[in-house]
């Protein structure tokens, strides 16, 4: 048996908006010691069932950027409403502090600091997860039947479920480097669930 893992890594624009959203909603209810890029002091108001609405965006999000990895940046920019429609409370002082937010996002991003520092980041562990990963599908005989993306994150999702259909996976950036099972739980995206 041959070699058939297809593999490539993308570091999404939309969820890793959600990602930052997150984190500006975490950072509300933790000490200093805890706080999570970014830290932006805001007067905006998340929705009152924040949590829950945070976990359908995610798996929807995740779920059509999956089926078709050129959704993320059309709905990152096209679907910009999106995110403040079901997360954010309505208001006008909280459009313009969601703006603010998006905006904040994007121009990091779009810098060297951003997309291509996380992407940089895991350059080297990617060509090792790659071998783990075609090694360990080969001894359990396993052969892929199409491209397995993987979405990176540069910070955990802590507030979604990251059940997600085969042939796609998230990781964080601290998964690539930190996580010993990752190879194990990348396995299991060749299956269906």
């Amino acid at each position: 048996m041959k070699n058939a893992l297809l593999m490539k890594i993308e570091a999404s624009y939309s969820l890793n908006f959600l990602v930052y959203i997150q984190n500006l909603f975490l950072n509300r209810y933790q000490n200093k010691d805890e706080w999570k890029f970014p830290y932006l002091p805001s007067r905006g108001e998340f929705q009152e069932d924040f949590e829950m609405r945070y976990r359908e965006v995610w798996s929807e999000v995740a779920r059509r950027i999956s089926e078709n990895p050129t959704n993320d940046l059309g709905i990152f920019i096209d679907e910009k409403s999106l995110f403040y429609q079901r997360l954010f409370a309505q208001s006008e002082d909280t459009l313009k502090e969601y703006n603010d937010i998006y905006h904040s996002f994007n121009v990091w991003w779009q810098s060297m600091a951003g997309q291509f520092a996380v992407e940089s980041s895991i350059s080297e562990q990617g060509q090792t997860i790659y071998t783990q990963l075609a090694e360990c599908l080969l001894e359990k005989g396993i052969t892929p039947q199409k491209e397995l993306t993987l979405s990176l994150l540069y910070d955990d999702c802590l507030l979604a479920q990251l059940d997600l259909p085969p042939y796609f996976a998230v990781v964080s950036i601290r998964d690539c480097l930190v996580d010993k099972e990752l190879i194990d739980k990348l396995t299991e995206a060749f299956f269906t669930k």
